[in-house]
């Protein structure tokens, strides 16, 4: 299939509801914002946020802006939205960090907490990276966490327990991966591309981090506005079917030369 254009990317992502009006309802989003501002840790996706986002408010703020759900406190139920712009722009932000990457022949970590929607976006680039030039990190064996395991599949971490792959938002997988590295000596990752805690966690260590979020997700959206992630993008992480994600990943790697 044809590379998109930016039209026809923002087109589709509207159609399949990766953005425009998501899935995502409004009351589940302003829950997680308020809980975010409360201090559950939960909802912090691996960052340290102190005491600096104890008004849900200024959460909603943020989450506009950069995502582009309702900026109306007064909007408490129904429908809520991703703005589609901000969804490309952030992929150009990514495609940029990458292109830095490939030219550096850098060190890249992916991971997803979403097995069963991004695990294809994150291997796809991945694999595109490896052509580049990178080396794609192969991270220690035998790592736990969280009552289960830590592995690695198709070039992306990922958590295991009971024989199945798990969604999670914690970011114990990802300081095991990390702890494991320096214990061992390894050189630790110069760019993480995940989500969830996973790419929460790696910024809060100080490490080069973009991350996929969803408008339930507000933690990777501060951590951007804080500079402790390098991009965020906005999308709902989990539409009804993965494959509505290959045009936006073939639109971010064409963007970052790597097609």
């Amino acid at each position: 299939m044809p590379i998109p254009s930016r039209a026809a990317l923002v087109e589709h992502l509207v159609r399949t509801r990766i953005a425009g009006d998501v899935a995502t309802p409004r009351d589940n989003n302003l829950s997680h914002y308020r809980k975010l501002a409360n201090g559950d840790r939960h909802y912090w996706l691996g960052l340290e946020l102190g005491d600096r986002w104890t008004d849900e408010q200024d959460v909603l703020a943020v989450m506009a802006e950069r995502c582009g759900v309702n900026d109306d406190p007064a909007h408490r139920a129904g429908q809520d939205t991703i703005d589609p712009e901000l969804t490309v722009d952030a992929l150009d932000r990514v495609a940029a960090r990458l292109r830095k990457a490939a030219a550096g022949r850098q060190r890249v970590l992916f991971a997803t907490g979403h097995p069963g929607s991004l695990i294809d976006v994150h291997s796809r680039t991945a694999a595109a990276l490896r052509a580049a030039g990178c080396e794609i990190v192969r991270i220690p064996g035998g790592l736990v966490a969280d009552e289960g395991y830590v592995v690695q599949f198709a070039d992306v971490a990922l958590f295991e327990r009971g024989a199945s792959l798990w969604h999670t938002h914690s970011p114990e997988p990802m300081n095991a991966i990390l702890d494991a590295m320096e214990a061992e000596g390894s050189p630790l990752p110069d760019l993480v591309v995940a989500d969830h805690g996973w790419a929460g966690r790696a910024g809060q260590r100080g490490i080069d981090a973009v991350g996929y979020a969803d408008c339930n997700d507000p933690a990777l959206f501060i951590g951007e506005a804080e500079g402790t992630l390098q991009v965020t993008i906005p999308l709902d992480d989990h539409v009804v079917d993965p494959r509505y994600y290959e045009p936006m990943t073939d639109y971010l790697l064409d963007a970052a030369g790597l097609l």
